[in-house]
Order: structure tokens, then sequence, then C-alpha cells
């Protein structure tokens, strides 16, 4: 099973190149992130034209999720628990093929002096809560998505110019490590132990040119699912396409 994650920066925007690449990379599960739009509005008919069953979670003009998937996905649910009043369309989860897969967007967090700080400082404890949760199934689980988190300073491309930022400061890169240290995989990092690699060039100050990135795209591996990492990668190339996201997909394959 191939399992793939993308923060595609508006799925109207990118749709052209979001349909090119699903037909070149052909993943079991597409879990998509930032799709800037009500689920009603989400281009369902395109994908399903693929061969895909589509999930979104949406927000007008901001936020949403979606998790694309070629075979049947059950106990379907479109929100991180611990939170009922957070309205964010940052979480949908879903079974496929007995995998518990999830797409996340984990909130950015800046400016550090707002409130957005606290926030996603919260909603990573929520996340690990539920993580936990997740564990206890002894079910294979993957978590994937856009975590705005830089793990290591080999993860970004000049770590002291993020020291100050929301993905890079250590009470963010501890709390992920929680989440992590419950007994999840880096699939990225378990293959490519030593390789740096970025999963997101910022569109400012030619970035991309000069491959000045940060890793911040992740998938979880719980260990029923790390047992069956076969392969993981990141899809470099697409993000030098036409009309590209700032990010790039980031995927893993399990044996089945």
């Amino acid at each position: 099973m191939k399992i793939a994650t993308w923060n595609v920066n508006s799925i109207k925007a990118r749709l052209p190149n979001v349909l090119e690449w699903l037909k070149e990379a052909d993943p079991d599960v597409a879990l998509l992130q930032e799709i800037k739009c009500l689920a009603a509005d989400f281009p369902a008919l395109e994908f399903q034209s693929l061969g895909y069953q589509v999930h979104a979670v949406g927000q007008k003009s901001y936020n949403g999720v979606a998790l694309l998937s070629k075979q049947p996905a059950s106990d379907v649910i479109e929100r991180l628990p611990g939170e009922e009043s957070d309205e964010q369309a940052r979480y949908v989860e879903a079974s496929v093929e007995g995998v518990r897969i999830a797409s996340i967007y984990l909130p950015n967090g800046n400016p550090v002096d707002s409130e957005k700080y606290p926030y996603k400082l919260g909603w990573m404890k929520r996340l690990k809560a539920h993580a936990a949760s997740l564990l206890t199934s002894e079910q294979p689980v993957v978590l994937a998505g856009d975590y705005n988190v830089i793990p290591e300073a080999r993860d970004c491309y000049d770590p002291v110019a993020w020291a100050g930022d929301a993905l890079f400061l250590p009470e963010t890169r501890r709390h992920f490590r929680e989440i992590v240290n419950l007994g999840y995989t880096d699939a990225f990092r378990a293959i490519n132990p030593q390789r740096v690699a970025y999963s997101f060039w910022d569109y400012q100050a030619g970035r991309w040119p000069r491959d000045e990135g940060i890793r911040i795209d992740h998938l979880l591996l719980s260990p029923q699912a790390a047992d069956r990492l076969r392969d993981a990668g990141i899809d470099k190339k697409v993000r030098g396409r036409e009309k590209a996201s700032d990010h790039t997909p980031v995927w893993c394959v399990l044996d089945s």
C-alpha cells in the first residue's frame, strides 16, 4: 500500500498538478492538506474519475483536508478529538484495508507572541492523546500530513534563521518528539537515516532554486505499520512545476 501526503496550497489552484501527480505516483491513499475550500466545492468528480473515493473536510478559503483512497474508507472521523468547539478543518481519519490513516494539517503557530502559538501547542497535545489512544488498538496506524514542525537542525537549510519560528522552537520540537516517543516511526527518516531532504520551499527569496527548504511534512507509523514499512521518499520534482504548491508530496510504501 502506497500512502502519500501533500499540502497542495489550494486545490483549485493546483488541480492540474495534483491530477498529473496522482497519475504518475499512483498512491493507494492520497492525503491532502490546505485544500482551501468547503467540502461541497471540492472537485471530487475529477478524483473519482481516477478511481479514488473522496472524503473532504473543508473550510472556506482556509485550511481543509482530504483523504482519497482507491479502496473503501470506513469509520471516518472529521475532527481531532478533544475539543468539540474547534471549528478549524484540520483533520480527517479513516480505515482503509485494515490501516487507520489520518490526514493532518497541524497549525502553523506564527506569530509566536499571538494566540496562534498556544493554539498550536494545544492542538499538538490533543494529537498526542489521540495518537496514544490509537496505539491501544494494535492496528497499523499512519498519521500523515503537514505537521508544521522541523524535527531537527538537519531538516532546515538555516537553523539559525529559523530559531525563533514556531515551526522550530524547542517547545514545538519537544511536543513532536513526545508524539514520536509514544512508539511512532518517522517513515522518511527510517528509510533515509542520513539524507538531508526537504518538503517545503518558500515562494519568497528564491528558496526553491537554491534548495533552501525545510522538512515539515511527515508520515508517523505505529509499530504495526512500521513493521510493514518497505520504502519512503519525497517527490521533489513536483515542486519545480509551473504553478506548484510550496510543498511537495511525501510518501511511504507498506507491505500488505
